[in-house]
């Protein structure tokens, strides 16, 4: 999934950033493995990584422009739509525009792509290429 918050508030807080993602991690069902951030000057955003057993969360923030985009990339029985409203509650972000991308499908023994896969989503659980408007 990637996530774009606009109008969004605390993205210059590393701290707020490191819970913030910790929540994140713990509402979806992932494991966290590590987590760096690391602050950026002279704007004050953050950029960083957690990384997860089922993969990875990243984000960037450009808080002079009350945005961040964020990538969430979970595998197994993580749900990275869990995500969506802890971050739009944390940064208090105006707008949240989401947009998922299914990927792999299932292989032969050579790893070649066997057609299309059949798994599709939930529109409950993702919401491809729409913009949600964040609860006031």
């Amino acid at each position: 999934m990637i996530i774009d918050l606009y109008g969004a508030r605390r993205l210059d807080d590393v701290g707020h950033v490191e819970r913030t993602l910790k929540r994140c991690v713990e509402a979806s069902g992932a494991t966290l493995l590590h987590l760096h951030l690391h602050p950026l000057k002279p704007t004050g955003g953050v950029t960083g990584v957690a990384v997860l057993e089922e993969s990875h969360i990243a984000i960037h923030s450009w808080p002079e422009n009350g945005y961040a985009a964020l990538d969430i990339f979970m595998s197994g029985r993580a749900d990275p739509a869990r995500v969506i409203p802890v971050l739009q509650k944390a940064f208090e972000a105006k707008e949240v525009c989401v947009t998922a991308q299914l990927r792999g499908a299932a292989s032969g023994e050579n790893g070649e792509r066997k057609g299309k896969t059949k798994r599709k989503p939930p529109a409950a659980r993702l919401r491809a290429t729409r913009k949600a408007k964040a609860a006031a």
